[in-house]
């Protein structure tokens, strides 16, 4: 029994060896591991330059026919900062698109909204 956990620590570590020899050697040849990203390099400088330009994340999502997350990775920079707001500070400027505000053509959402007036039953 101790042999085969000998030989199976020794395998376990000779196969760690070889992965970290192959991605040195990858490294070398000027490549790197991971996934490839969604937007190339040269379109991502585009992306951007529409950003900074006023061009919504949306729109950028359906002329370049990825996630809103690939855009937000090439955009992650050019992102307004979130932070907890103390007490007497202004909240942040929020970006809407067009579509989605409410009481416009395309939107769903009533153009008057209020809370409502009694809290919700749990149904007990």
């Amino acid at each position: 029994m101790v042999q085969t956990l000998a030989a199976s620590e020794f395998q376990r570590d000779l196969q760690r060896e070889l992965t970290y020899d192959g991605l040195r050697a990858t490294e070398a040849k000027g490549n790197k591991g991971g996934r490839r990203p969604a937007i190339p390099s040269d379109k991502a400088d585009s992306v951007r330059a529409a950003y900074l330009e006023g061009q919504f994340i949306v729109s950028l999502v359906r002329e370049c026919d990825v996630s809103r997350g690939a855009i937000r990775t090439v955009v992650v920079d050019l992102l307004p900062v979130h932070t907890p707001a103390g007490p007497g500070a202004p909240a942040p400027e929020l970006r809407l698109s067009p579509t989605c505000r409410a009481g416009s053509r395309t939107s769903s959402a009533p153009s008057t909204w209020s809370l409502p007036s009694a809290p919700r039953s749990t149904g007990e």
